[in-house]
């Protein structure tokens, strides 16, 4: 179906309103075409056929709503957009009632078995390598705590956390 022009719609709805059901049928027709245009751009296409169908609801609903005097595709595209605005609510309630899903509750056992992995790990490190990253990295000390406790620089804790690291990742990655 081609795109009617606002006057034409207008004379279409204005038919309608007096009880032209062969106009009101023609205007929903060109009002479809253009309303899967309107919301091709602003939803998923999936959607659209549905969004389409609840629009042109809303506007068999507010009809009698409609003045022909004034122009007809703002007061369409005025009700299109509060159906969008609900289908992306209805979507947003969608995924925030799928995120609540209740996470695992984790056994007591978890952190200590943790821990146990961990303190392996490092245990395959150097004593000035294992140290900084355990204090750091674990404890959550500063690099200033962790030099004052070592002995070693300021810069000596920042190359050693890092060489100890890239280690650790090397020996995770080869198991």
């Amino acid at each position: 179906m081609t795109r009617l022009g606002d006057q034409d719609m207008r004379t279409l709805m204005r038919a309608a309103q007096g009880g032209d059901k062969a106009a009101y049928r023609t205007a929903l027709g060109a009002l479809s075409d253009w309303l899967h245009a309107y919301f091709a751009r602003r939803i998923a296409p999936a959607q659209v056929d549905d969004l389409v169908q609840e629009t042109l609801v809303s506007i068999h609903v507010k009809r009698a709503s409609y003045d022909p005097d004034r122009p007809f595709y703002p007061w369409a595209a005025a009700i299109a957009r509060f159906r969008w605005i609900d289908a992306l609510r209805k979507i947003t309630r969608q995924a925030e009632t799928e995120l609540e899903i209740d996470p695992p509750v984790p056994s007591a056992e978890e952190p200590v078995l943790a821990r146990l992995s961990l303190d392996q790990l490092i245990g395959h490190l150097p004593q000035k390598q294992a140290q900084p990253i355990t204090l750091t990295k674990v404890e959550g000390r500063t690099i200033a705590e962790t030099a004052a406790i070592t002995g070693q620089s300021e810069s000596a804790v920042k190359v050693n956390i890092h060489r100890g690291l890239k280690k650790l990742a090397a020996l995770v990655e080869s198991e």
